[in-house]
């Protein structure tokens, strides 16, 4: 089976390429297909969001596709940054352009009022009428500073329940085994291999 990774985005890639190494698979990405998509995420949930990038880039390649979409979300200030984690210091923001935010927003929250989740949500469609979603979800905390050179996004201020590292600390493997995007693919995968 042929599968489209519906993301250009480089970590994204490698940490689903290792979960998803599965014989009978060959996994895509965009730039191997030469295809140049950028999906505008414009929906008000995850699961919007994943289903749209996952109908429109499946519109282009016509091949069996797979998208995500992950949001960090914050009780303490509204569940921010939510479905706009990518993009919470504006639309060309760098990953520390986005933890500097949060941090900013978190400022005066208090240690025991900290507590956080990541959640992803994984489509994997078919054909256009076709789709399956996935969710992964991890609690923890965030930190008052930035600690880690590993991961990507929010995982220099993200200890996950349980843990004393952020996922910055963390090896891929440490992270993937217990990871909202880890747990969403896993879920995927499992339903990927009955269909083998």
């Amino acid at each position: 089976m042929n599968i489209l990774l519906a993301t250009n985005n480089k970590h994204k890639i490698q940490e689903i390429k290792s979960i998803l190494s599965i014989n009978n698979i060959k996994l895509f990405t965009l730039s191997d297909l030469a295809l140049e998509i950028e999906v505008e995420e414009d929906k008000d949930t995850l699961e919007g969001n994943s289903v749209k990038k996952a109908l429109d880039i499946f519109r282009v390649a016509k091949i069996p596709t797979v998208a995500d979409d992950t949001g960090l979300f914050v009780p303490a200030i509204n569940n921010e940054p939510g479905v706009f984690s990518s993009r919470y210091a504006g639309e060309s923001a760098s990953y520390d352009d986005n933890c500097r935010k949060l941090l900013t927003r978190m400022n005066e929250i208090d240690d025991n009022n900290r507590n956080a989740y990541f959640k992803t949500v994984v489509c994997f469609l078919i054909e256009e009428n076709k789709h399956y979603l996935f969710e992964g979800i991890m609690k923890g905390r965030i930190i008052r500073e930035q600690r880690g050179m590993n991961g990507f996004g929010y995982d220099p201020l993200f200890v996950p329940e349980g843990f004393d590292k952020t996922y910055a600390e963390m090896t891929e493997d440490e992270k993937n085994s217990i990871s909202h995007r880890g747990k969403a693919f896993i879920e995927f995968r499992k339903f990927i291999m009955k269909q083998l």
